[in-house]
């Protein structure tokens, strides 16, 4: 697999794990409870009643096997994650730094163009304003007026276009290098199942395998 199956393969095994851990968290699934009802205390023609707790998954009779193969994933990714270095070391650039960089200029890129996007304007805010006067009886009141609001950019919009185009250019470069990196690279790894196995499909093929 290349390196661009690997990450994907990476949240599939991950995924895997979670939905073992939300299964094992409930203990509902890990315990059994049983209540009786100690009707023949009560009554002595009354039957006693046991009720079980009922499970919500449908797992429950394989806590074991859920426990095997969570550990079973985590050693999983443990050698993809060996793999994948193996993998980076190969390549002719550093992928997570370049991957870091590049977000950084995509950041930087949309700030500059929200710059570049922004325009002057002017308008009249009708009785936006207030004054104050003296009227007839010589008392200070307040009047209202309109306001003209006036917004000026207060930087050079050349410089700020120039520089995103220079970041935009070496943002795509950088993407078309890394997608090559993620698609002609040799990760190391064998695949336990297939990645779009769902969790059934994926449990069985590990039973299956032990068995």
């Amino acid at each position: 697999m290349n390196l661009k199956e690997a990450f994907r393969y990476q949240n599939k095994i991950q995924a895997l794990i979670d939905e073992i851990q939300g299964i094992l968290t409930n203990e509902s699934n890990i315990t059994k409870v049983e209540s009786t009802h100690l009707r023949h205390k009560v009554m002595a023609e009354a039957k006693d009643e046991t009720i079980r707790t009922q499970p919500e998954s449908e797992y429950y009779n394989e806590i074991n096997g859920l426990v095997r193969f969570m550990l079973f994933l985590l050693g999983e990714k443990e050698k993809l994650f060996e793999a994948v270095r193996k993998a980076k070391e190969s390549l002719p650039i550093d992928l997570d730094s370049e991957v870091s960089l590049n977000a950084l200029r995509q950041s930087a890129a949309r700030t500059l163009r929200r710059m570049n996007d922004l325009r002057g304007s002017e308008t009249v805010i009708a009785n936006g304003g207030t004054g104050f006067r003296f009227n007839a009886d010589g008392n200070q009141v307040t009047y209202r007026c309109d306001v003209k609001k006036v917004v000026t950019i207060n930087y050079d919009r050349n410089m700020v276009k120039k520089e995103l185009a220079k970041l935009n250019t070496k943002s795509d470069e950088t993407s078309a290098k890394l997608d090559v990196c993620l698609v002609t690279s040799r990760v190391d790894y064998e695949p336990p199942f297939d990645v779009n196995s769902s969790f059934a499909e994926a449990f069985e093929s590990f039973t299956g395998g032990r068995a």
